[in-house]
Protein backbone atom coordinates (compact mmCIF):
# COMPACT_ATOMS: atom_id res chain seq x y z
CA UNK A 1 0.00 0.00 0.00
CA UNK A 2 2.89 2.37 0.74
CA UNK A 3 4.16 2.12 -2.83
CA UNK A 4 0.72 3.03 -4.18
CA UNK A 5 0.46 5.98 -1.81
CA UNK A 6 3.89 7.22 -2.93
CA UNK A 7 2.90 6.90 -6.60
CA UNK A 8 -0.15 9.07 -5.97
CA UNK A 9 1.95 11.58 -4.02
CA UNK A 10 4.28 11.81 -7.03
CA UNK A 11 1.32 12.34 -9.36
CA UNK A 12 -0.07 14.97 -6.97
CA UNK A 13 3.26 16.82 -7.11
CA UNK A 14 3.25 16.61 -10.92
CA UNK A 15 -0.21 18.21 -10.87
CA UNK A 16 0.91 21.08 -8.65
CA UNK A 17 3.95 21.50 -10.89
CA UNK A 18 1.73 21.83 -13.96
CA UNK A 19 -0.56 24.33 -12.24
CA UNK A 20 2.21 26.45 -10.76
CA UNK A 21 4.41 26.11 -13.86
CA UNK A 22 1.57 27.31 -16.06
CA UNK A 23 1.14 30.32 -13.79
CA UNK A 24 4.84 31.13 -13.67
CA UNK A 25 5.25 30.94 -17.45
CA UNK A 26 2.50 33.56 -17.80
CA UNK A 27 3.97 36.02 -15.28
CA UNK A 28 5.47 38.26 -17.98
CA UNK A 29 2.20 38.20 -19.90
CA UNK A 30 0.36 39.05 -16.69
CA UNK A 31 2.44 42.21 -16.41
CA UNK A 32 1.45 43.12 -19.96
CA UNK A 33 -2.20 42.29 -19.30
CA UNK A 34 -2.31 39.41 -21.80
CA UNK A 35 -2.10 36.42 -19.45
CA UNK A 36 -4.40 33.48 -20.02
CA UNK A 37 -5.06 30.18 -18.32
CA UNK A 38 -3.21 27.43 -20.15
CA UNK A 39 -4.47 23.87 -20.60
CA UNK A 40 -1.61 22.72 -18.35
CA UNK A 41 -3.10 24.74 -15.49
CA UNK A 42 -6.51 23.11 -15.90
CA UNK A 43 -5.04 19.62 -16.23
CA UNK A 44 -2.75 20.20 -13.26
CA UNK A 45 -5.66 21.28 -11.06
CA UNK A 46 -7.72 18.28 -12.16
CA UNK A 47 -4.77 15.96 -11.52
CA UNK A 48 -4.42 17.41 -8.03
CA UNK A 49 -8.10 16.90 -7.33
CA UNK A 50 -8.20 13.28 -8.48
CA UNK A 51 -4.92 12.28 -6.83
CA UNK A 52 -5.80 14.15 -3.63
CA UNK A 53 -9.07 12.27 -3.30
CA UNK A 54 -7.25 9.01 -4.02
CA UNK A 55 -4.63 9.83 -1.38
CA UNK A 56 -7.27 10.46 1.25
CA UNK A 57 -8.93 7.13 0.47
CA UNK A 58 -5.66 5.19 0.38
CA UNK A 59 -4.45 6.70 3.66
CA UNK A 60 -7.75 5.96 5.38
CA UNK A 61 -7.68 2.41 4.06
CA UNK A 62 -4.17 2.03 5.46
CA UNK A 63 -5.37 3.29 8.90
CA UNK A 64 -3.31 6.49 8.83
CA UNK A 65 -4.50 9.41 10.94
CA UNK A 66 -5.68 12.28 8.74
CA UNK A 67 -6.17 15.95 9.54
CA UNK A 68 -9.62 16.35 8.03
CA UNK A 69 -9.70 20.12 8.61
CA UNK A 70 -6.46 20.56 6.67
CA UNK A 71 -7.74 18.33 3.87
CA UNK A 72 -11.01 20.28 3.78
CA UNK A 73 -9.23 23.63 3.57
CA UNK A 74 -6.94 22.34 0.81
CA UNK A 75 -9.95 20.95 -1.06
CA UNK A 76 -11.84 24.24 -0.76
CA UNK A 77 -8.86 26.22 -2.08
CA UNK A 78 -8.39 23.77 -4.96
CA UNK A 79 -12.10 23.90 -5.88
CA UNK A 80 -11.87 27.71 -6.10
CA UNK A 81 -8.73 27.45 -8.27
CA UNK A 82 -10.31 24.81 -10.47
CA UNK A 83 -13.52 26.81 -10.83
CA UNK A 84 -11.68 29.98 -11.86
CA UNK A 85 -9.42 28.21 -14.33
CA UNK A 86 -12.28 26.16 -15.81
CA UNK A 87 -14.64 29.10 -16.30
CA UNK A 88 -11.98 31.38 -17.83
CA UNK A 89 -10.04 28.71 -19.78
CA UNK A 90 -11.17 29.86 -23.25
CA UNK A 91 -10.67 33.59 -22.79
CA UNK A 92 -7.77 35.21 -24.65
CA UNK A 93 -7.00 37.54 -21.74
CA UNK A 94 -7.64 37.12 -18.04
CA UNK A 95 -7.76 40.02 -15.60
CA UNK A 96 -4.48 40.54 -13.72
CA UNK A 97 -6.16 40.29 -10.34
CA UNK A 98 -7.94 37.06 -11.18
CA UNK A 99 -4.80 35.52 -12.64
CA UNK A 100 -2.77 36.64 -9.63
CA UNK A 101 -5.41 35.20 -7.30
CA UNK A 102 -5.04 31.78 -8.91
CA UNK A 103 -1.26 31.97 -8.45
CA UNK A 104 -1.61 33.14 -4.87
CA UNK A 105 -4.12 30.43 -4.02
CA UNK A 106 -1.88 27.82 -5.61
CA UNK A 107 1.06 28.92 -3.47
CA UNK A 108 -1.20 29.09 -0.41
CA UNK A 109 -2.22 25.47 -1.05
CA UNK A 110 1.45 24.46 -1.23
CA UNK A 111 2.20 26.20 2.07
CA UNK A 112 -0.86 24.66 3.72
CA UNK A 113 0.33 21.23 2.61
CA UNK A 114 3.88 21.69 3.84
CA UNK A 115 3.60 23.93 6.91
CA UNK A 116 0.32 22.88 8.54
CA UNK A 117 1.25 20.04 10.86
Amino acid sequence: MDVLIHVFIALHIIGIGALLGGFLTQMKAMGAGTARFTPAMLHGALTMLVTGIALVGLNQADDHTLNNIKIGVKLAVLVVILGLVYVKRDEEKVDKGLFGAVGGLTMANIFIATLWV
